[in-house]
């Protein structure tokens, strides 16, 4: 038997570290794991003792491409506990900052992290040298993204205007109004970005997958929704630990969440899939363009949509702007209870649930990042492909896993609680 093995150092243009090794005998797989080796950072022991409001903060600095998606799970979550309704108006500037995120998010996956992998480039540097106008509209997407954070948040990363019952200050509309020309520039960009992406080589890959996703009577879901699956299912969020489960894994730090002990999937193939009546009938006429079915299950299809989505939070941002009004104060009345929520974060589902004492101080805490929730697909994605693809030698082969892991832009620190690549043959 021939033994092969390649080993790539390091996963570029993913957030975090890991490996992944693949045994092979007779053309066969006999393992395959992601060793993800990201040292835990145990945020839910440090949300243990501290009073409410600090929450929001604290979880937003789990991330630093999705902090928005962090304070809302959060905020939410104890607005439950506390049976506070903050109102439209808090509803809606919430909206328009989750669509700053989708926005900053998008572009940075589509343009410097995933398209590369499409167009044989091996970095957005590269893809930078020979394609800078095409790079100039991404980071422009991308600063318009961050430009709403920070209206809305007061600052791009971890903001500080967040809080429990709404906001510490409502943003002027003069301040929303200066949103306006830019947004209707992203929404321009957006439609090119779609477009381009549309032109792409995808590669052959269908999976029968179980989606879960919010879904809401009238909106594309980000902060709000009933969980929903493909197979017809459907929950309210406090049950989300009744049906789905995290485990430990000797080879990962991060755990892997399972739906009855099966996989799952999150993220933009299942918001799209789950959701593709509340994207409005223009965008929904552009998907056919780049050859979006109303149901995708290849994985690879995922640069496509999240550049519908990336259109879809551009509209649906401008939109908000237009009719902004500003929030008036909301007040607090702390409760003891515990309740939970999700949100959904550029990469998925964010759950999040808090108990909290009469004191307002927390006593018990549990999120379940994407990440974790799609491990287990990730791997079954891989194992699909490398049976399919054993011709390959072992560097396009290489080439193509990382491709495949890329798909699901993974955020590996906030999972853990990606690639070195090993492959025996």
């Amino acid at each position: 038997m021939k033994t092969r093995q390649i080993k790539v150092d390091l996963l570029a243009r993913v957030e975090g570290e890991g490996r992944l090794e693949v045994s092979l005998k007779d053309n066969r797989i006999t393992d395959l794991s992601l060793h993800i080796f990201e040292e835990p950072r145990y945020f839910e022991a440090l949300l243990e003792g501290r009073e409410y409001h600090e929450v929001p903060d604290m979880t937003s600095r789990i991330c630093g491409i999705c902090p928005v998606a962090y304070q809302m799970s959060s905020i939410h979550a104890l607005e439950r506990i506390f049976g506070l309704d903050p109102g439209p108006e808090v509803r809606a500037l919430r909206r328009l900052i989750y669509c700053g995120e989708w926005i900053e998010s998008h572009g940075l996956h589509i343009y410097l992290l995933h398209a590369p992998d499409f167009l044989g480039y091996p970095s957005g540097i590269h893809l930078s040298q020979a394609a800078p106008e095409v790079v100039k509209a991404g980071l422009q997407l991308k600063k318009i993204g961050n430009q709403i954070v920070q209206v809305v948040g007061g600052r791009e990363i971890h903001m500080i205007n967040l809080k429990v019952g709404g906001f510490y200050r409502a943003p002027s509309r003069a301040e929303i109004k200066a949103l306006q020309a830019p947004l209707e520039q992203a929404v321009t960009l957006a439609r090119e970005c779609l477009a381009w992406v549309g032109t792409f080589d995808i590669p052959p890959l269908e999976r029968d997958y179980h989606f879960v996703a919010l879904r809401h009577p009238s909106e594309y879901p980000m902060n709000e929704g009933t969980l929903t699956s493909s197979k017809g299912l459907s929950w309210e969020p406090a049950a989300f630990e009744d049906h789905f489960v995290e485990s430990h894994v000797a080879r990962s730090n991060a755990l892997h969440s399972s739906y009855h002990g099966e996989s799952y999937l999150v993220g933009p193939l299942a918001r799209y899939a789950l959701n593709y009546d509340r994207l409005g009938a223009e965008i929904q006429d552009l998907a056919r363009q780049v050859g979006l079915r109303e149901v995708c299950r290849n994985p690879f299809e995922s640069i496509k949509i999240r550049a519908v989505e990336l259109l879809f939070a551009c509209v649906e941002a401008l939109r908000l702007v237009q009719g902004y009004e500003p929030p008036p104060p909301v007040e607090v009345k702390v409760k003891p209870g515990a309740a939970a929520a999700i949100t959904e974060a550029p990469r998925g589902l964010l759950y999040h649930r808090y108990q909290v004492s009469e004191a307002g101080l927390v006593e018990k805490a549990n999120i379940v990042p994407p990440t974790s929730q799609n491990l287990r697909s990730i791997e079954e994605d891989l194992k699909a492909l490398i049976e399919s693809n054993l011709e390959l030698d072992d560097e396009p082969l290489r080439l193509l896993c990382e491709q495949a892991i890329r798909n699901y832009d993974p955020c590996i620190s906030c999972a853990t609680h990606f690639l070195d690549l090993k492959v025996q043959r």
